[in-house]
Protein backbone atom coordinates (compact mmCIF):
# COMPACT_ATOMS: atom_id res chain seq x y z
CA UNK A 1 0.00 0.00 0.00
CA UNK A 2 1.26 3.29 -0.88
CA UNK A 3 0.42 5.28 2.21
CA UNK A 4 1.42 8.76 0.68
CA UNK A 5 -2.09 8.69 -1.14
CA UNK A 6 -4.21 8.65 1.81
CA UNK A 7 -2.42 11.59 3.32
CA UNK A 8 -5.35 14.44 4.87
CA UNK A 9 -8.74 14.56 5.25
CA UNK A 10 -9.54 11.43 2.86
CA UNK A 11 -6.84 9.15 4.61
CA UNK A 12 -7.84 10.03 7.99
CA UNK A 13 -11.37 9.62 7.42
CA UNK A 14 -10.73 6.37 6.28
CA UNK A 15 -8.24 4.96 8.71
CA UNK A 16 -10.39 6.19 12.15
CA UNK A 17 -13.49 4.07 12.11
CA UNK A 18 -11.18 0.92 11.16
CA UNK A 19 -8.68 1.53 14.31
CA UNK A 20 -11.64 -0.36 16.60
CA UNK A 21 -11.08 -3.53 14.83
CA UNK A 22 -7.95 -3.59 12.44
CA UNK A 23 -5.81 -1.53 15.69
CA UNK A 24 -2.55 -3.50 16.63
CA UNK A 25 -2.49 -3.10 20.71
CA UNK A 26 0.74 -2.35 21.81
CA UNK A 27 1.87 -1.45 24.94
CA UNK A 28 4.30 1.07 26.82
CA UNK A 29 5.99 -2.00 28.60
CA UNK A 30 6.97 -3.46 25.59
CA UNK A 31 8.33 -6.64 27.04
CA UNK A 32 5.39 -7.48 28.79
CA UNK A 33 4.27 -8.63 25.10
CA UNK A 34 7.51 -9.54 23.14
CA UNK A 35 9.57 -12.10 25.00
CA UNK A 36 12.18 -14.10 23.41
CA UNK A 37 16.02 -14.77 23.52
CA UNK A 38 18.21 -11.69 21.62
CA UNK A 39 20.27 -12.72 18.63
CA UNK A 40 23.79 -13.57 19.14
CA UNK A 41 27.64 -12.51 18.15
CA UNK A 42 27.42 -8.92 18.34
CA UNK A 43 26.68 -6.11 20.75
CA UNK A 44 25.09 -3.08 18.96
CA UNK A 45 21.13 -2.97 19.00
CA UNK A 46 18.64 -2.86 15.99
CA UNK A 47 18.59 0.65 16.45
CA UNK A 48 22.45 1.00 16.38
CA UNK A 49 22.88 -1.06 12.89
CA UNK A 50 20.17 1.26 11.29
CA UNK A 51 21.90 4.23 13.09
CA UNK A 52 25.10 3.44 11.04
CA UNK A 53 23.93 3.01 7.72
CA UNK A 54 23.15 6.36 5.81
CA UNK A 55 21.10 4.80 3.25
CA UNK A 56 18.49 3.80 6.26
CA UNK A 57 18.42 7.67 7.40
CA UNK A 58 15.12 8.20 6.15
CA UNK A 59 13.03 5.27 7.93
CA UNK A 60 15.07 6.38 11.36
CA UNK A 61 13.58 9.40 11.44
CA UNK A 62 10.00 7.34 11.09
CA UNK A 63 10.63 5.24 13.78
CA UNK A 64 12.21 7.97 16.20
CA UNK A 65 8.61 10.03 15.52
CA UNK A 66 6.50 7.30 15.65
CA UNK A 67 4.83 6.06 18.97
CA UNK A 68 3.71 2.63 20.22
CA UNK A 69 0.15 2.85 20.93
CA UNK A 70 -1.76 0.97 23.87
CA UNK A 71 -5.81 0.51 23.75
CA UNK A 72 -5.98 3.50 21.06
CA UNK A 73 -4.12 5.76 23.57
CA UNK A 74 -0.33 7.46 21.88
CA UNK A 75 2.01 6.47 24.90
CA UNK A 76 5.45 7.77 25.07
CA UNK A 77 7.37 5.63 23.68
CA UNK A 78 8.64 5.37 20.42
CA UNK A 79 10.00 2.87 17.97
CA UNK A 80 13.43 3.67 17.92
CA UNK A 81 13.05 2.85 22.14
CA UNK A 82 11.65 -0.20 20.98
CA UNK A 83 14.71 -1.52 18.77
CA UNK A 84 16.82 -0.35 21.54
CA UNK A 85 15.31 -2.49 24.05
CA UNK A 86 16.20 -6.27 24.66
CA UNK A 87 13.69 -8.44 22.95
CA UNK A 88 14.15 -10.56 19.62
CA UNK A 89 12.44 -8.75 16.74
CA UNK A 90 13.41 -8.98 12.79
CA UNK A 91 13.65 -5.56 11.05
CA UNK A 92 12.81 -5.17 7.42
CA UNK A 93 14.23 -1.81 6.34
CA UNK A 94 13.42 -0.07 3.38
CA UNK A 95 16.08 2.39 1.61
CA UNK A 96 15.89 5.51 1.54
CA UNK A 97 13.67 6.80 -1.25
CA UNK A 98 11.64 3.90 -1.47
CA UNK A 99 8.78 5.67 0.58
CA UNK A 100 7.64 9.04 1.20
CA UNK A 101 9.48 9.80 4.55
CA UNK A 102 7.61 13.71 4.51
CA UNK A 103 3.87 12.13 3.93
CA UNK A 104 4.56 9.47 7.47
CA UNK A 105 6.00 12.76 9.74
CA UNK A 106 2.82 14.41 8.67
CA UNK A 107 0.76 12.25 9.40
CA UNK A 108 2.32 10.96 13.16
CA UNK A 109 2.16 13.87 14.21
CA UNK A 110 -2.08 13.20 15.29
CA UNK A 111 -2.87 10.47 17.16
CA UNK A 112 -4.87 9.09 14.79
CA UNK A 113 -2.10 9.72 11.77
CA UNK A 114 0.33 8.17 14.04
CA UNK A 115 -1.87 4.97 14.69
CA UNK A 116 -2.02 4.65 10.81
CA UNK A 117 1.55 5.02 10.50
CA UNK A 118 2.22 2.37 13.30
CA UNK A 119 -0.14 -0.34 11.44
CA UNK A 120 -0.01 0.35 7.70
CA UNK A 121 3.72 1.15 7.89
CA UNK A 122 6.34 0.14 11.02
CA UNK A 123 4.51 -2.93 11.92
CA UNK A 124 4.33 -4.07 8.26
CA UNK A 125 8.13 -4.30 8.71
CA UNK A 126 8.37 -5.62 12.01
CA UNK A 127 8.07 -9.29 12.91
CA UNK A 128 8.54 -11.22 16.40
CA UNK A 129 9.90 -14.15 14.61
CA UNK A 130 13.40 -14.50 13.87
CA UNK A 131 13.76 -14.95 10.03
CA UNK A 132 17.49 -15.47 8.36
CA UNK A 133 17.46 -15.37 5.03
CA UNK A 134 18.88 -18.67 4.03
CA UNK A 135 17.15 -19.90 0.68
CA UNK A 136 14.25 -22.01 2.36
CA UNK A 137 10.87 -20.97 1.97
CA UNK A 138 9.18 -20.18 5.11
CA UNK A 139 5.54 -17.94 5.95
CA UNK A 140 5.96 -16.10 9.45
CA UNK A 141 3.79 -13.27 10.91
CA UNK A 142 4.54 -9.47 10.98
CA UNK A 143 3.83 -7.54 13.96
CA UNK A 144 0.35 -6.36 12.33
CA UNK A 145 -0.45 -9.93 12.31
CA UNK A 146 -0.12 -10.12 8.78
CA UNK A 147 1.10 -13.48 6.92
CA UNK A 148 3.83 -12.88 5.09
CA UNK A 149 5.77 -15.11 3.13
CA UNK A 150 10.14 -15.08 2.86
CA UNK A 151 11.23 -16.56 -0.56
CA UNK A 152 15.01 -16.96 -1.41
CA UNK A 153 15.63 -12.76 -1.76
CA UNK A 154 12.60 -12.02 -1.86
CA UNK A 155 9.80 -10.88 0.91
CA UNK A 156 6.47 -11.12 0.07
CA UNK A 157 6.91 -9.39 -3.42
CA UNK A 158 9.78 -7.24 -2.34
CA UNK A 159 13.42 -7.95 -2.93
CA UNK A 160 16.34 -7.83 -0.52
CA UNK A 161 19.17 -5.76 -0.88
CA UNK A 162 21.31 -6.74 2.36
CA UNK A 163 20.44 -9.56 4.49
CA UNK A 164 21.27 -11.15 8.15
CA UNK A 165 22.56 -8.24 9.89
CA UNK A 166 22.44 -9.65 13.41
CA UNK A 167 22.11 -7.40 16.34
CA UNK A 168 22.27 -8.39 19.83
CA UNK A 169 18.44 -8.65 20.12
CA UNK A 170 17.56 -9.39 16.37
CA UNK A 171 18.49 -9.63 12.78
CA UNK A 172 17.79 -6.37 10.09
CA UNK A 173 17.25 -6.91 6.50
CA UNK A 174 17.82 -3.92 4.05
CA UNK A 175 14.95 -3.54 2.07
CA UNK A 176 15.33 -2.35 -1.95
CA UNK A 177 11.71 -0.70 -1.49
CA UNK A 178 8.92 -0.36 1.21
CA UNK A 179 7.20 -3.55 2.13
CA UNK A 180 3.85 -3.23 0.45
CA UNK A 181 0.77 -3.60 3.47
CA UNK A 182 -1.98 -5.98 1.92
CA UNK A 183 -5.82 -4.94 3.24
CA UNK A 184 -7.90 -7.99 4.41
CA UNK A 185 -11.32 -8.11 2.93
CA UNK A 186 -12.76 -5.78 5.55
CA UNK A 187 -10.26 -3.44 5.14
CA UNK A 188 -10.69 -3.33 1.64
CA UNK A 189 -13.91 -2.24 1.95
CA UNK A 190 -13.46 -0.45 4.69
CA UNK A 191 -10.99 1.62 2.79
CA UNK A 192 -11.52 1.78 -0.69
CA UNK A 193 -13.31 4.19 -1.58
CA UNK A 194 -14.94 1.80 -4.40
CA UNK A 195 -17.44 0.33 -1.58
CA UNK A 196 -17.61 3.51 0.61
CA UNK A 197 -21.36 2.87 1.50
CA UNK A 198 -20.46 -0.76 2.62
CA UNK A 199 -17.77 -0.45 4.52
CA UNK A 200 -18.54 2.72 6.15
CA UNK A 201 -21.77 0.73 7.16
CA UNK A 202 -19.78 -2.44 8.42
CA UNK A 203 -17.17 -0.61 10.17
CA UNK A 204 -20.09 1.41 12.09
CA UNK A 205 -20.47 -1.94 13.87
CA UNK A 206 -17.13 -1.75 15.64
CA UNK A 207 -16.56 -1.73 19.05
CA UNK A 208 -14.35 -2.21 22.00
CA UNK A 209 -15.47 -4.16 24.83
CA UNK A 210 -13.92 -4.53 28.03
CA UNK A 211 -11.86 -7.71 28.71
CA UNK A 212 -11.94 -8.28 32.68
CA UNK A 213 -9.89 -11.45 32.04
CA UNK A 214 -6.36 -9.52 30.75
CA UNK A 215 -7.03 -6.57 32.80
CA UNK A 216 -5.06 -6.22 35.74
CA UNK A 217 -7.23 -5.31 38.73
CA UNK A 218 -5.74 -2.94 42.20
CA UNK A 219 -8.61 -4.69 44.46
CA UNK A 220 -12.18 -3.48 45.67
CA UNK A 221 -13.20 0.57 46.43
CA UNK A 222 -16.53 0.52 47.61
CA UNK A 223 -17.84 -2.61 45.95
CA UNK A 224 -16.57 -2.59 43.37
CA UNK A 225 -13.26 -3.88 41.43
CA UNK A 226 -10.79 -0.59 40.41
CA UNK A 227 -8.35 -1.99 37.54
CA UNK A 228 -4.83 -0.17 36.69
CA UNK A 229 -4.52 -1.83 33.32
CA UNK A 230 -7.79 -2.19 31.70
CA UNK A 231 -7.62 -4.08 28.71
CA UNK A 232 -10.13 -3.68 25.79
CA UNK A 233 -11.41 -6.10 23.09
CA UNK A 234 -12.06 -5.01 19.80
CA UNK A 235 -15.30 -6.27 18.45
CA UNK A 236 -17.71 -6.72 14.81
CA UNK A 237 -20.86 -8.02 16.00
CA UNK A 238 -21.86 -7.51 12.20
CA UNK A 239 -19.18 -9.59 11.31
CA UNK A 240 -19.17 -12.10 13.45
CA UNK A 241 -22.76 -13.03 11.97
CA UNK A 242 -21.43 -12.73 8.45
CA UNK A 243 -18.24 -13.61 8.54
CA UNK A 244 -14.84 -12.87 9.88
CA UNK A 245 -13.91 -10.73 7.49
CA UNK A 246 -11.26 -9.21 9.08
CA UNK A 247 -9.15 -12.52 11.10
CA UNK A 248 -5.95 -13.31 9.14
CA UNK A 249 -6.33 -17.09 9.56
CA UNK A 250 -9.22 -17.41 7.30
CA UNK A 251 -9.86 -17.55 3.48
CA UNK A 252 -12.83 -16.26 2.28
CA UNK A 253 -14.04 -15.56 -1.11
CA UNK A 254 -16.14 -12.65 -1.27
CA UNK A 255 -18.72 -10.76 -4.12
CA UNK A 256 -19.71 -7.29 -3.77
CA UNK A 257 -21.13 -4.66 -6.14
CA UNK A 258 -19.12 -1.41 -6.36
CA UNK A 259 -20.65 1.93 -5.26
CA UNK A 260 -23.56 2.52 -8.15
CA UNK A 261 -24.20 -1.05 -7.94
CA UNK A 262 -24.12 -1.65 -4.31
CA UNK A 263 -26.44 1.77 -3.65
CA UNK A 264 -29.08 0.28 -6.09
CA UNK A 265 -29.81 -3.27 -4.48
CA UNK A 266 -29.39 -1.31 -1.34
CA UNK A 267 -32.86 0.72 -2.32
CA UNK A 268 -34.48 -2.59 -3.37
CA UNK A 269 -33.63 -4.48 -0.27
CA UNK A 270 -34.36 -1.32 2.16
CA UNK A 271 -38.44 -1.23 0.79
CA UNK A 272 -37.96 -4.67 1.40
CA UNK A 273 -37.21 -4.33 4.86
CA UNK A 274 -39.62 -1.45 5.84
CA UNK A 275 -40.84 -2.27 9.70
CA UNK A 276 -43.59 -0.47 11.19
CA UNK A 277 -42.95 3.10 13.14
CA UNK A 278 -44.40 1.59 16.47
CA UNK A 279 -41.46 -0.24 16.41
CA UNK A 280 -38.56 1.91 18.18
CA UNK A 281 -35.98 -0.27 16.11
CA UNK A 282 -37.35 0.29 12.45
CA UNK A 283 -34.99 2.44 11.53
CA UNK A 284 -31.42 0.28 12.72
CA UNK A 285 -33.31 -3.09 11.88
CA UNK A 286 -34.17 -1.86 8.22
CA UNK A 287 -30.49 -0.99 7.52
CA UNK A 288 -29.36 -3.94 9.53
CA UNK A 289 -31.29 -6.50 7.63
CA UNK A 290 -30.99 -4.52 4.56
CA UNK A 291 -27.22 -5.28 4.83
CA UNK A 292 -27.75 -8.43 5.37
CA UNK A 293 -29.96 -9.14 2.47
CA UNK A 294 -27.11 -8.04 0.12
CA UNK A 295 -24.23 -10.21 2.51
CA UNK A 296 -25.64 -13.13 3.72
CA UNK A 297 -25.27 -15.16 0.60
CA UNK A 298 -22.12 -12.92 -0.69
CA UNK A 299 -19.12 -14.55 1.83
CA UNK A 300 -17.79 -18.18 0.74
CA UNK A 301 -15.12 -19.88 3.35
CA UNK A 302 -12.55 -21.29 1.57
CA UNK A 303 -12.40 -24.55 4.25
CA UNK A 304 -15.68 -25.82 3.45
CA UNK A 305 -16.38 -25.69 -0.06
CA UNK A 306 -15.61 -29.37 -1.68
CA UNK A 307 -15.17 -28.28 -5.22
CA UNK A 308 -15.03 -24.54 -5.55
CA UNK A 309 -14.66 -24.77 -9.16
CA UNK A 310 -18.28 -26.71 -9.50
CA UNK A 311 -20.49 -24.60 -6.94
CA UNK A 312 -19.77 -23.07 -4.01
CA UNK A 313 -21.72 -23.15 -0.44
CA UNK A 314 -22.54 -19.62 1.43
CA UNK A 315 -22.00 -18.90 5.33
CA UNK A 316 -25.79 -19.66 5.56
CA UNK A 317 -26.31 -22.59 3.16
CA UNK A 318 -28.51 -24.92 5.03
CA UNK A 319 -29.00 -28.69 3.99
CA UNK A 320 -33.11 -28.61 5.01
CA UNK A 321 -33.25 -25.81 2.35
CA UNK A 322 -30.78 -26.71 -0.43
CA UNK A 323 -32.54 -24.35 -3.10
CA UNK A 324 -31.02 -21.79 -1.41
CA UNK A 325 -27.37 -20.52 -0.69
CA UNK A 326 -25.71 -22.76 -3.96
CA UNK A 327 -24.19 -21.43 -7.14
CA UNK A 328 -23.04 -23.66 -9.74
CA UNK A 329 -19.98 -23.20 -11.69
CA UNK A 330 -19.17 -19.68 -10.00
CA UNK A 331 -15.80 -19.09 -12.32
CA UNK A 332 -18.18 -19.28 -15.54
CA UNK A 333 -18.57 -15.88 -17.64
CA UNK A 334 -22.11 -16.05 -16.13
CA UNK A 335 -21.00 -17.29 -12.68
CA UNK A 336 -21.01 -15.00 -9.15
CA UNK A 337 -17.09 -14.48 -9.54
CA UNK A 338 -16.61 -15.17 -13.09
CA UNK A 339 -18.91 -11.38 -13.70
CA UNK A 340 -16.54 -9.61 -11.80
CA UNK A 341 -14.88 -6.75 -13.23
CA UNK A 342 -12.08 -6.63 -11.06
CA UNK A 343 -10.22 -9.56 -8.48
CA UNK A 344 -8.80 -8.09 -5.69
CA UNK A 345 -6.28 -10.45 -3.59
CA UNK A 346 -6.82 -9.50 0.21
CA UNK A 347 -4.55 -11.31 3.28
CA UNK A 348 -7.57 -13.32 3.96
CA UNK A 349 -8.71 -14.13 0.22
CA UNK A 350 -10.51 -12.58 -2.64
CA UNK A 351 -12.99 -9.83 -2.87
CA UNK A 352 -14.56 -9.69 -5.63
CA UNK A 353 -15.99 -6.12 -7.43
CA UNK A 354 -18.64 -6.53 -9.74
CA UNK A 355 -21.04 -3.61 -11.14
CA UNK A 356 -23.95 -4.99 -10.06
CA UNK A 357 -25.24 -7.38 -7.49
CA UNK A 358 -25.29 -10.93 -8.69
CA UNK A 359 -27.92 -12.43 -6.81
CA UNK A 360 -31.64 -13.03 -7.09
CA UNK A 361 -33.82 -11.21 -4.35
CA UNK A 362 -36.14 -14.76 -4.89
CA UNK A 363 -32.96 -16.37 -3.64
CA UNK A 364 -31.81 -14.57 -1.10
CA UNK A 365 -33.87 -12.48 0.84
CA UNK A 366 -37.60 -12.01 -0.73
CA UNK A 367 -38.05 -15.74 -0.22
CA UNK A 368 -40.99 -18.24 -0.87
CA UNK A 369 -42.76 -18.83 2.30
CA UNK A 370 -44.29 -22.21 2.38
CA UNK A 371 -46.55 -23.37 5.03
CA UNK A 372 -46.77 -27.12 5.40
CA UNK A 373 -50.55 -28.10 7.01
CA UNK A 374 -49.29 -30.77 8.98
CA UNK A 375 -46.86 -28.50 10.65
CA UNK A 376 -49.13 -27.58 13.55
CA UNK A 377 -47.24 -25.32 15.55
CA UNK A 378 -48.02 -22.64 12.69
CA UNK A 379 -51.86 -22.84 13.86
CA UNK A 380 -52.32 -19.61 16.51
CA UNK A 381 -56.21 -20.35 16.51
CA UNK A 382 -59.31 -22.41 15.68
CA UNK A 383 -62.61 -22.45 15.94
CA UNK A 384 -65.45 -25.41 15.81
CA UNK A 385 -62.99 -27.85 14.55
CA UNK A 386 -60.59 -30.42 15.17
CA UNK A 387 -57.40 -30.89 13.26
CA UNK A 388 -54.84 -34.24 12.38
CA UNK A 389 -51.82 -34.62 10.31
CA UNK A 390 -51.58 -37.66 8.83
CA UNK A 391 -49.30 -39.33 6.19
CA UNK A 392 -49.53 -40.12 2.25
CA UNK A 393 -45.89 -42.27 1.51
CA UNK A 394 -47.67 -43.21 -1.56
CA UNK A 395 -48.72 -40.14 -2.92
CA UNK A 396 -45.49 -38.09 -4.43
CA UNK A 397 -47.20 -35.29 -5.43
CA UNK A 398 -48.38 -34.25 -1.96
CA UNK A 399 -45.40 -31.83 -0.33
CA UNK A 400 -44.01 -33.23 2.00
CA UNK A 401 -45.82 -36.47 2.38
CA UNK A 402 -48.42 -35.36 4.60
CA UNK A 403 -51.77 -33.29 4.78
CA UNK A 404 -54.01 -32.03 7.68
CA UNK A 405 -57.02 -33.02 7.77
CA UNK A 406 -59.48 -30.19 8.69
CA UNK A 407 -62.60 -31.85 10.07
CA UNK A 408 -65.81 -29.74 11.85
CA UNK A 409 -67.30 -30.27 15.08
CA UNK A 410 -70.62 -30.76 13.56
CA UNK A 411 -72.04 -31.23 9.83
CA UNK A 412 -73.33 -28.07 9.73
CA UNK A 413 -69.77 -26.13 11.35
CA UNK A 414 -68.16 -23.70 9.53
CA UNK A 415 -64.98 -23.53 10.78
CA UNK A 416 -62.23 -21.14 10.79
CA UNK A 417 -57.87 -22.35 11.71
CA UNK A 418 -55.48 -19.27 11.65
CA UNK A 419 -51.60 -20.30 10.31
CA UNK A 420 -49.03 -17.77 11.08
CA UNK A 421 -46.94 -16.41 8.13
CA UNK A 422 -43.45 -16.06 9.50
CA UNK A 423 -40.95 -13.74 7.77
CA UNK A 424 -42.77 -12.01 5.69
CA UNK A 425 -40.58 -8.66 3.99
CA UNK A 426 -42.69 -5.59 2.92
CA UNK A 427 -42.82 -7.14 -0.42
CA UNK A 428 -45.67 -8.63 -2.95
CA UNK A 429 -46.57 -12.00 -3.25
CA UNK A 430 -49.05 -14.73 -4.62
CA UNK A 431 -50.77 -16.26 -2.46
CA UNK A 432 -52.25 -20.25 -3.37
CA UNK A 433 -53.37 -23.17 -1.43
CA UNK A 434 -53.48 -26.63 -2.49
CA UNK A 435 -56.04 -29.33 -1.08
CA UNK A 436 -56.30 -33.05 -1.90
CA UNK A 437 -59.79 -34.75 -2.78
CA UNK A 438 -61.01 -37.19 -1.08
CA UNK A 439 -61.64 -39.00 -4.51
CA UNK A 440 -58.04 -39.57 -4.39
CA UNK A 441 -57.63 -41.21 -1.48
CA UNK A 442 -60.84 -43.38 -2.50
CA UNK A 443 -63.31 -41.84 0.32
CA UNK A 444 -66.82 -41.50 0.28
CA UNK A 445 -66.77 -37.94 -1.00
CA UNK A 446 -67.20 -36.00 -4.23
CA UNK A 447 -68.07 -32.47 -2.96
CA UNK A 448 -66.06 -30.11 -3.17
CA UNK A 449 -64.95 -28.00 0.56
CA UNK A 450 -65.97 -24.03 0.29
CA UNK A 451 -64.10 -21.65 1.96
CA UNK A 452 -62.88 -17.74 2.33
CA UNK A 453 -59.27 -16.93 3.22
CA UNK A 454 -58.23 -13.53 4.86
CA UNK A 455 -54.45 -12.10 5.41
CA UNK A 456 -54.11 -10.64 8.74
CA UNK A 457 -51.05 -7.58 8.78
CA UNK A 458 -49.50 -5.07 10.28
CA UNK A 459 -49.22 -1.60 8.19
CA UNK A 460 -46.58 0.77 8.02
CA UNK A 461 -48.21 2.18 11.32
CA UNK A 462 -48.01 -0.64 13.28
CA UNK A 463 -51.95 -0.94 12.77
CA UNK A 464 -53.35 -4.49 12.73
CA UNK A 465 -55.23 -4.92 9.17
CA UNK A 466 -57.25 -7.33 7.08
CA UNK A 467 -56.90 -8.28 3.29
CA UNK A 468 -60.21 -10.42 2.16
CA UNK A 469 -59.20 -12.38 -0.63
CA UNK A 470 -61.05 -12.02 -3.47
CA UNK A 471 -62.99 -9.39 -1.83
CA UNK A 472 -64.52 -11.94 0.51
CA UNK A 473 -66.00 -14.12 -2.21
CA UNK A 474 -65.06 -17.67 -1.37
CA UNK A 475 -62.56 -20.26 -3.15
CA UNK A 476 -63.91 -24.25 -3.87
CA UNK A 477 -61.58 -26.90 -4.23
CA UNK A 478 -61.80 -29.27 -7.08
CA UNK A 479 -62.93 -32.63 -5.93
CA UNK A 480 -61.53 -34.70 -8.19
CA UNK A 481 -57.99 -33.07 -9.22
CA UNK A 482 -54.92 -32.24 -7.04
CA UNK A 483 -54.11 -28.79 -7.86
CA UNK A 484 -53.14 -25.04 -6.05
CA UNK A 485 -56.09 -22.51 -6.11
CA UNK A 486 -54.96 -18.59 -6.38
CA UNK A 487 -56.17 -16.87 -3.55
CA UNK A 488 -54.49 -13.59 -3.99
CA UNK A 489 -51.28 -11.07 -5.21
CA UNK A 490 -51.09 -8.75 -1.99
CA UNK A 491 -48.37 -6.56 -0.83
CA UNK A 492 -46.94 -6.70 2.68
CA UNK A 493 -46.69 -2.96 3.50
CA UNK A 494 -44.48 -3.47 6.51
CA UNK A 495 -42.15 -6.72 7.14
CA UNK A 496 -42.19 -8.83 10.49
CA UNK A 497 -38.93 -10.40 10.04
CA UNK A 498 -37.29 -12.12 12.80
CA UNK A 499 -39.59 -10.45 15.03
CA UNK A 500 -41.76 -12.10 17.65
CA UNK A 501 -44.47 -10.56 17.72
CA UNK A 502 -46.75 -8.37 14.67
CA UNK A 503 -47.09 -12.00 12.94
CA UNK A 504 -48.52 -11.89 9.90
CA UNK A 505 -51.06 -14.57 8.98
CA UNK A 506 -53.66 -15.89 7.14
CA UNK A 507 -57.39 -17.36 8.07
CA UNK A 508 -59.49 -19.91 6.17
CA UNK A 509 -63.09 -20.29 7.06
CA UNK A 510 -65.56 -22.53 5.96
CA UNK A 511 -68.17 -21.12 4.14
CA UNK A 512 -71.19 -23.28 3.62
CA UNK A 513 -74.90 -22.30 4.43
CA UNK A 514 -76.95 -25.07 5.89
CA UNK A 515 -79.01 -25.13 2.88
CA UNK A 516 -76.26 -26.00 0.68
CA UNK A 517 -74.85 -28.96 2.86
CA UNK A 518 -75.87 -31.52 0.07
CA UNK A 519 -72.98 -29.63 -2.50
CA UNK A 520 -70.46 -29.17 -0.56
CA UNK A 521 -67.90 -30.88 2.15
CA UNK A 522 -66.88 -29.21 5.06
CA UNK A 523 -64.21 -31.25 5.30
CA UNK A 524 -60.93 -30.15 4.47
CA UNK A 525 -57.29 -32.05 3.36
CA UNK A 526 -54.91 -29.48 3.13
CA UNK A 527 -51.28 -29.64 1.81
CA UNK A 528 -49.71 -26.51 2.06
CA UNK A 529 -50.19 -22.52 1.82
CA UNK A 530 -47.79 -21.21 -0.36
CA UNK A 531 -46.70 -17.55 -0.34
CA UNK A 532 -44.54 -16.58 -3.71
CA UNK A 533 -42.32 -13.45 -4.61
CA UNK A 534 -43.75 -11.64 -7.21
CA UNK A 535 -40.77 -11.11 -9.57
CA UNK A 536 -40.04 -7.77 -10.69
CA UNK A 537 -40.33 -7.13 -14.85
Amino acid sequence: MNIKKYIGKSWLSIIIPMIGVAGFTSCSDWDDHYEGDAASGTDISLWDAIQQRSDLSDFAQVLENTMVFRQHRKTSVSYADVLKGGRSLTLFAPVNGSFNKDSLLSLVVTASGDSAVERFFVLNHLSQNLVSADGTDKKFLLLNNKNIRFNGDVVGSVALKERNIHSKNGILHVMSSQMPYMYTIYEALANMPEFESNGKFLSSYNQDEFNENASVSSGIVDGKKVYVDSVMTPRNKLMERIGLLNAEDSTYHVVVPTEAGWNKAWKKAMDAFVFPKNNPKADSLQRLYAYRALMDNAIFSQTVQASIQDSVRSQFYNKLHPQYGVFYKPFDNNGIFGKAKNKITCSNGYLYATDEWVFDPAMTYHKTIEIEGETTSLITNYKLCSYIPFKLPNFPFVSKGEVLDIEPETGRSNWSVTFKVQNVVSGEYDIKLAALPKAILGWDSELPCRFTATINYIDENGNEQQYQCKDGQPFETDPFNYGYINLARFKFPACNYDQQSGQASITLTCSIKSSENMYYDRELLLDNIIFEPVKEK
